[in-house]
């Protein structure tokens, strides 16, 4: 799956219409939201809290088109906490937000 670069922008275009104050408030609060769901996996303490971050993230995500990062959180629900290799991409799919 590819990241749309504009979806985030249009997702939030779509829900109040053309105000780019409004929507670069709102992106700010995606981008604050989404690192909280990040930490929320870092500091996951057992499989069943991962997994709950992890939907968590992924319904953030898909909210707001960001695919990229949807599907990675839906691998992290089905994987085993903490893999170093997924946190890593995680990672830099947040970054690229």
């Amino acid at each position: 799956m590819v990241y749309e670069p504009g979806a985030i922008d249009a997702a939030l275009a779509a829900a109040v219409g053309d105000e780019p104050m409004l929507i670069a408030e709102l992106r700010v609060a995606f981008l604050e939201s989404v690192r909280r769901g990040l930490h929320g996996l870092e500091s996951a303490s057992g499989e069943a809290e991962w997994e709950k971050a992890a939907w968590r993230l992924r319904g953030l995500a898909a909210s707001f088109g960001a695919v990229r990062l949807m599907a990675i959180a839906t691998e992290a629900a089905e994987s085993d906490a903490h893999d170093p290799a997924l946190m890593r991409r995680l990672r830099r799919a947040v970054d690229r937000l």
